[in-house]
């Protein structure tokens, strides 16, 4: 692991993968909460986004990585016949996706399953799309992941991703590293005991590779016809589009 990996735990012996495990287990309780909090509401509107860039391709079967809680798999079901797997490292919140799925009576759509986004355990060609909401960040390898993703789509296949990025324009980008350093914080604060985590969660933000760079990583991985699509404020999120 680099000296420069951002991680959950500073100075912990675990590696990243081990950390973020960890950190989700310890917070899959609250994680929905912050998680609306901290966008102000607004990744309600993203993930539909995602959900129309994914009902482009008509698709019957799509992967969730990284589904976390189940917000994206559950927002996929609105296409229509689509049979959705999402699939998470940490058992924590995937037992909170399994209430909120069995409470929308969608048991029969969603499949969710513990494994690790960068061993997927599908066979290739699976998958005609996929999708990551705030979660390739949390890669320990991000190349190696985005190339199991590849591995398992079909043919004309497609990646949709979701991740935080930072707004370039003033004033933007000055509020952003603002609320993220100060203010991100004082909130998570209020939904954990678990101080790292949401530190970890804004500073791994700030330090992932986002927009133009994000989009030269995804080409270098092999995806075709990458674009991307800087939302709200200037860009404190983005929404890849790669192509198989």
């Amino acid at each position: 692991m680099s000296e420069n990996t951002v991680t959950p735990y500073q100075g912990s012996t675990d590696g990243k993968k081990q950390q973020v495990t960890k950190m989700f287990n310890t917070i899959s309780e609250t994680y929905d909460g912050l998680n609306r909090v901290i966008s102000w509401g607004s990744d309600v509107k993203w993930r539909k986004f995602v959900v129309q860039k994914v009902a482009e391709i008509n698709p019957s079967t799509v992967l969730d990585v990284a589904t976390g809680t189940g917000d994206l798999a559950i927002a996929l079901t609105a296409i229509p016949e689509a049979k959705i797997t999402g699939l998470d490292i940490s058992e924590g919140m995937l037992a909170v996706g399994r209430d909120k799925i069995a409470k929308k009576q969608l048991s029969n759509r969603i499949d969710l399953v513990q494994g690790d986004s960068e061993q997927l355990p599908f066979a290739n060609a699976t998958f005609d799309a996929v999708t990551v909401g705030f979660g390739v960040r949390n890669f320990e390898d991000l190349e190696k992941g985005l190339s199991e993703i590849r591995r398992v789509l079909k043919p004309n296949g497609r990646l949709v991703v979701l991740e935080t990025s930072v707004p370039e324009k003033f004033p933007f980008k000055q509020g952003y590293y603002c609320y993220t350093n100060y203010v991100m914080p004082l909130i998570g604060k209020l939904f954990s005991k678990d101080r790292s985590a949401y530190r970890y969660l804004s500073n791994s933000a700030i330090h992932f590779p986002y927009g133009k760079k994000f989009q030269q990583i995804l080409d270098k991985v092999g995806y075709q016809r990458t674009q991307y699509y800087p939302k709200t404020l200037g860009g404190v999120a983005t929404i890849y589009i790669a192509n198989k």
